[in-house]
């Protein structure tokens, strides 16, 4: 069985108050789908620079495998504040390495063989990335998951690349906050939360729409059916790449073969999970990874 995952897009560092931590959504992504034992792989550029050196030496030493050509352009960085309850707003750096990812051979190699991706429309912002992002995912076999975890940030985004992105994927992600941002540029915004949910599904001829909606639980829809799963209550000590880790562990989940509700249950938990650590990259519990593949009682 191939089991290449990767997850394309930007690699930067998140900046706190109190110092820098290795981010980035595909980072994390493929990160968390690696420790569910598959060969996962994080698809970005870096700079030239001790940054960028700083970038792959984390990787190296995370154990997670990357693809990431160096570039006459800075290391992304993003400047992170958290409000009281431990929730991120950023500043996103612009014109750096991973708005200008090349579609080289060698990416387009491991499109041919990948089982799931992860994108998001924050890296589509500048036309090189879109492109090189665009040209990935027509490479993939026709019958691997194609995600998009739509992560609005700032004003990064526009119609055209979102109506574009769900026509190309087959699984969406998205919050409560971006589903009404979503249904405000598309003309949906009559709608209540769940039917716009339904209504995306299948004018986008989608397998799975995943809607999170923070500590009031979250929504998996698939066709004629929706699973629901509460939010634990743990101790949060910040939420940055804990919806990372729920798609990751879901993609895992979906790919072992387990049930939607099965994969929705623990992608719920591993996020869950996530938020009690700080940083996007924790290592997951034995008892978390070894669900995956195997019934729950």
């Amino acid at each position: 069985m191939n089991k290449m995952v990767v997850g394309i897009g930007e690699a930067l560092w998140d900046v706190f108050p109190e110092g820098k931590k290795l981010g980035g959504a595909p980072a994390n992504f493929a990160f968390h789908v690696s420790q569910f034992g598959f060969d996962a792989l994080a698809v970005s550029a870096v700079g030239n620079d001790p940054l960028g050196d700083e970038t792959l030496a984390e990787f190296d030493k995370k154990g997670l495998r990357y693809m990431m050509p160096r570039l006459d352009f800075p290391t992304g960085t993003v400047q992170v504040t958290l409000d009281k309850q431990g929730v991120p707003s950023y500043d996103i750096k612009t014109d750096v390495a991973w708005d200008n990812i090349p579609f080289t051979g060698e990416i387009k190699d491991v499109a041919r063989q990948c089982r799931a991706v992860c994108f998001g429309s924050l890296a589509q912002r500048n036309d090189i990335s879109r492109q090189t992002i665009r040209k990935f995912l027509n490479a993939m076999p026709k019958d691997s998951l194609k995600i998009f975890d739509i992560n609005l940030r700032q004003n990064f985004y526009s119609k055209e690349i979102l109506k574009d992105s769900l026509r190309i994927c087959n699984i969406l992600k998205i919050n409560d906050e971006e589903l009404i941002t979503l249904g405000r540029i598309f003309g949906y915004s009559g709608l209540d939360m769940e039917n716009t949910c339904w209504l995306i599904l299948g004018k986008y001829n989608l397998d799975m729409l995943i809607l999170t909606c923070g500590i009031n639980g979250s929504y998996v829809f698939t066709h004629g059916v929706m699973s629901f799963q509460k939010t634990p209550k743990v101790k949060v000590a910040d939420t940055v790449g804990a919806g990372d880790s729920f798609t990751g562990s879901f993609a895992a989940a979906i790919l072992h073969g387990m049930s939607v509700a099965e994969a929705h249950k623990l992608a719920v938990d591993t996020s869950a999970y996530v938020c009690t650590q700080e940083g996007a990259m924790p290592s997951l519990p034995k008892e978390i990874v070894e669900r995956v593949g195997h019934k729950e009682d």
